[in-house]
């Protein structure tokens, strides 16, 4: 988490589909999309949790130039500029002027060189086939600001503001766009030499890591937070771009082998959460570095966003940032109203209370604004840390319920001792050769989990439930790091 307030990106999410290929003659980016793409970059690498940087970053470049090379671009091994973000989120994603994004944790997800270039090849061909230029938008804004908006303008916030766990602004392709850019991205990373069929693996990983995320936070798969939820994986997608590889490399040819290479290159890369940001360890949200941590109601999920920290589950949603305090708690609660009232329209400004809570002054308000069918409590909680700065949660409900549902939450935000922050690990991807005698089990035991240790290695893997292990191969464990 950090301190400023997440910027809207207009950044489309990876999205994966099937077949439909259009042809036309090679074309330069435009000025103006490069240009606006090297603005947007710095603020958008920012609010993912910065770029990961050294040799891993090298990698994923390197096999980034490879498809590039193979796109319909004047001096195309040049034109796209890839980058590795040090977020926790699975996602990639591209911006017209050919700047194109992977995340380290959808990174750790692949199994193999050829997943990577996939997931490359799709985005660039979005930007090859000018999808963003061409596409109707389709935007939703999501996290707490956004709700408010929703509130502001009229929108019935009260049936969403559970699910909406914020992950910035997601913009639609429409399914033939994602049809072609699929059929790129396949074609691309043949011609460059990688294997075909790691597009439909890739696909069946992610819905196999996305069935997981809805069974460890005990939702319905269709309820979870991430891309999917705008852009559906499907048994038909995957069928579809299996046809795809078959055109390019008819089934029995041998693949070629890039899994040893990639396993080496993100031996050691951190999972999940990094502890700079701050960790999610099941309801509790830790961060050792600004010494601080909360706990979430029983049954809700925790987003970790780089502006912010989301909480959401069915009595409403909130959010947890952080300020300079330049006056009295009264003026920082009205100073984080005004910044919900500039998203769209004007929150009634309350007068304030005050209270203490572990220790720290406290100062809050509670205002109730309209929806459509609706109405909802909005609520600043803001605690004076040290002289200098306050944290503050915001919180939408329906109207009537205050902040009942997260009063748990409000009144659990406190300090970390020196011995909590330091106890606060992060963990690590760890390659290992399968000896004799092991199984996926004996091997998902070292897992640094304390649950779903078997579902979990076997996904990270991109195994099934009846894999048999063979002796001097490779998988995946993640381990806790020094």
């Amino acid at each position: 988490m950090k301190t400023k307030l997440l910027a809207v990106l207009s950044a489309s999410l990876l999205s994966l589909s099937g077949p439909a290929l259009a042809q036309s003659a090679p074309r330069a980016l435009g000025q103006s999309e490069v240009q606006q793409a090297a603005q947007q970059h710095p603020q958008l690498v920012e609010q993912f949790g910065g770029a990961v940087e050294g040799p891993l970053a090298d990698y994923v470049a390197g096999v980034g130039r490879r498809v590039a090379a193979q796109t319909n671009l004047v001096n195309a091994s040049g034109a796209y500029r890839v980058t590795l973000l040090n977020s926790p989120v699975r996602n990639a994603f591209a911006v017209p002027g050919g700047y194109v994004y992977v995340t380290r944790e959808l990174l750790a997800l692949m199994n193999s060189e050829d997943e990577l270039a996939f997931v490359l090849g799709h985005e660039m061909g979005h930007v090859t086939a000018r999808h963003g230029q061409k596409r109707q938008t389709r935007s939703t804004i999501t996290g707490i600001g956004a709700a408010i908006a929703q509130v502001l303008t009229g929108s019935d916030v009260v049936g969403q503001v559970a699910g909406q766990v914020g992950q910035g602004l997601l913009l639609g392709y429409s399914r033939s766009q994602e049809n072609e850019s699929d059929s790129l991205g396949v074609r691309y990373i043949s011609a460059a030499g990688f294997d075909p069929y790691a597009a439909p693996r890739m696909l069946s990983a992610m819905g196999a890591a996305e069935s997981l995320d809805a069974q460890l936070a005990g939702r319905q798969q269709s309820q979870t937070p991430s891309w999917s939820r705008t852009h559906p994986l499907s048994t038909d997608r995957v069928q579809r771009t299996r046809a795809l590889a078959g055109q390019q490399r008819p089934p029995g040819i041998a693949a070629p082998q890039s899994r040893d290479r990639f396993l080496a290159a993100i031996d050691g890369m951190t999972y999940g959460d990094d502890p700079r940001q701050g960790i999610v360890d099941g309801r509790q949200f830790r961060h050792p570095g600004l010494r601080f941590k909360f706990t979430a109601p029983q049954g809700y999920t925790i987003e970790n966003g780089a502006a912010a920290v989301t909480i959401a589950g069915s009595g409403g949603q909130a959010q947890f940032g952080t300020g300079r305090l330049s006056g009295g708690l009264d003026a920082y609660v009205g100073q984080v109203f005004r910044s919900l009232s500039s998203n769209g329209g004007q929150l009634t400004l309350p007068a304030t209370q005050t209270t203490t809570i572990n220790g720290m002054p406290v100062a809050y308000a509670t205002t109730r604004a309209s929806a459509n069918r609706s109405q909802v409590d909005v609520t600043v909680t803001a605690y004076r840390w040290d002289a200098d700065s306050a944290y503050h949660f915001v919180t939408i409900v329906p109207a009537g319920a205050g902040v009942s549902p997260f009063r748990e939450t409000i009144n659990s935000l406190a300090p970390m001792s020196a011995s909590e922050a330091a106890a606060v690990r992060r963990r690590v991807i760890d390659v290992v050769t399968v000896q004799r005698g092991d199984t996926a089990r004996s091997l998902a035991a070292r897992m640094a989990f304390s649950d779903n240790q078997l579902d979990r290695f076997l996904v990270l893997n991109g195994l099934d439930a009846n894999a048999t292990l063979q002796p001097g191969s490779k998988v995946k464990l993640i381990v806790y790091g020094s």
